[in-house]
């Protein structure tokens, strides 16, 4: 993605909610399950990871990326927005 689509993302992602919340008992499967319904619903997702270590956390994102094949728009402290095309709705993304 160039700087200009990260840029309608983030545009995007700012009114959103997080639809997908890891808690401080950490990772369980069913996360990854509720992420990869949302993702293909949403394909723009905002995720809270409640973890404390900002390692962790990064850790967290960078394994929601590689998993769910999605790319990483913004991560700001605890939230993470993930964006992956769902080819068969509209593209959230305008031609520029």
């Amino acid at each position: 993605m160039d700087k200009s689509q990260i840029k309608q993302l983030k545009a995007l992602a700012h009114k959103l909610k997080p639809l997908v919340t890891v808690g401080q008992n950490g990772m369980k499967d069913s996360i990854n399950d509720e992420l990869a319904i949302a993702i293909d619903f949403h394909q723009l997702v905002k995720v809270k990871i409640n973890v404390g270590d900002r390692g962790i956390r990064g850790d967290l994102i960078v394994h929601f990326v590689k998993h769910h094949k999605a790319e990483l728009v913004q991560s700001i402290g605890n939230i993470a927005v993930l964006y992956r095309r769902n080819f068969d709705k509209e593209n959230l993304l305008k031609k520029t």
